[in-house]
């Protein structure tokens, strides 16, 4: 087997050429597509499952966008893909470019939350079948963010065959102060998310002189102009919004602050590495620090906390070093 493109160089794997696909996927519900992005090297024709990597995207913005927006040249998955990996992206139902439940073309407060975590599950149960199906490959790595930390989590537990290795970017754990009060009876089905507060919310925790430096205005505009333009009712009116869907608020509620983990950490298998910010607000690193030792049957696990970085280090100025760490442990534990 030709494996010349497994050993590219760091200063040339931005010449490595690309070959991007883009599918509508089944999701197992009747009338659900599921859309799904693929980039891999354009000379890479024998697949591996130690070479295979689904992204799954957190409760806010759609995977498509998190993954794939380039800045300075080049994103998340076109770094793997330069360094010979098949990686695919799933946007979860009601996020970008998938099917949005009906219950989002009504006003919110007419329905409950809607794309819980068992729904969500569900969704990357589907992703995952397509791409071994695709490749025959019988297993792959998964990589979650926040929400989809908690998801890619739980898939894990209950598919341990067909997970090669996990990596956890600011997962949630149990919050140190559990309360149900800030959750009301009824949540609504969906939220409206604007533009404007976008950049105060990511940058919690940073100091100001360092926020600049931490995310470029030129990046952050770059990164919210694909976002932004990814639901098609938000992106017709101006100011722009998009329609997120609330479930990671119902999982919130009957799980993580009612004391009750999504899942057993316990019940991994696959070697694991959690990654963490160190000004991550939105999962702060205790959580991290609580579930690592709780991965007791792993069979290598890593923890790794990132100075200078929020909740988002893949889209900071310092993601070449949060870059390596991640290929650094996807090629360790042979």
């Amino acid at each position: 087997m030709n494996t010349s493109y497994y050993q590219a160089k760091a200063a040339d794997w931005q010449s490595c050429s690309v070959q991007v696909e883009e599918f509508m996927i089944p999701a197992y519900d009747t009338d659900t597509e599921l859309y799904v992005r693929n980039k891999h090297s354009a000379s890479m024709h024998e697949w591996q499952a130690e070479r295979t990597i689904l992204c799954v995207h957190g409760s806010t913005y759609p995977g498509h966008a998190i993954y794939d927006t380039p800045v300075e040249g080049f994103s998340w998955i076109d770094y793997l893909a330069g360094h010979g990996y098949d990686v695919y992206v799933l946007d979860i139902r009601g996020y970008g470019k998938s099917t949005r439940p009906a219950e989002m073309l009504d006003d919110p407060n007419d329905n409950s939350a809607i794309v819980d975590g068992e729904t969500g599950v569900r969704d990357i149960s589907a992703a995952v079948d397509f791409v071994l199906a695709r490749r025959q490959i019988s297993r792959l790595s998964l990589i979650g963010l926040s929400w989809g930390a908690s998801l890619t989590g739980r898939y894990t537990t209950e598919n341990p065959e067909k997970v090669d290795r996990l990596v956890l970017l600011g997962p949630i754990w149990l919050p140190a102060a559990a309360s149900l009060d800030r959750f009301p009876e009824k949540i609504p089905a969906y939220r409206i998310v604007k533009r404007d507060r976008a950049v105060a919310r990511w940058l919690q925790g940073v100091p100001d002189h360092k926020r600049e430096l931490i995310l470029p205005q030129s990046w952050s505009k770059t990164l919210f102009d694909a976002i932004w333009s990814s639901d098609p009712l938000g992106a017709r009116v101006d100011p722009p919004f998009i329609r997120v869907p609330n479930g990671h608020y119902s999982d919130w509620r009957n799980y993580w602050s009612a004391g009750k983990p999504f899942y057993d950490p316990e019940k991994i298998l696959a070697p694991v590495l959690l990654l963490q910010g160190e000004w991550d607000v939105e999962t702060p690193p205790y959580m991290a620090h609580t579930l690592f030792p709780l991965l007791t049957n792993s069979r290598a696990k890593q923890y790794i906390c990132f100075g200078e970085a929020t909740h988002l280090p893949l889209l900071e100025r310092n993601r070449l070093h949060v870059f390596a760490a991640i290929q650094t442990f996807l090629e360790g534990f042979r």
